[in-house]
């Protein structure tokens, strides 16, 4: 992992397109902006954890559904 520091203002540069800017700090919180193209899906970790647990689901449910038609 890329540890770096960073005051309000500041930014850091992702492969050219995106780019995540220090908007505020507030006691123990640090508002973050992400600066990425549409196509680019940006998420907190707990959004992109529920998403992916969300098509496991899916995914287990469909092949269970599959493995029952078989028999």
């Amino acid at each position: 992992m890329l540890v770096l520091s960073r005051k309000k203002n500041e930014s850091i540069v992702i492969n050219d397109d995106i780019t995540i800017v220090v908007v505020e700090i507030r006691g123990d919180k640090v508002r973050l902006g992400v600066e990425a193209p549409k196509e680019v899906p940006v998420h907190r970790r707990e959004v992109f954890d529920a998403i992916h647990h969300n098509e496991q689901l899916v995914t287990n449910k469909a092949a269970t559904k599959a493995d029952a038609g078989e028999s």
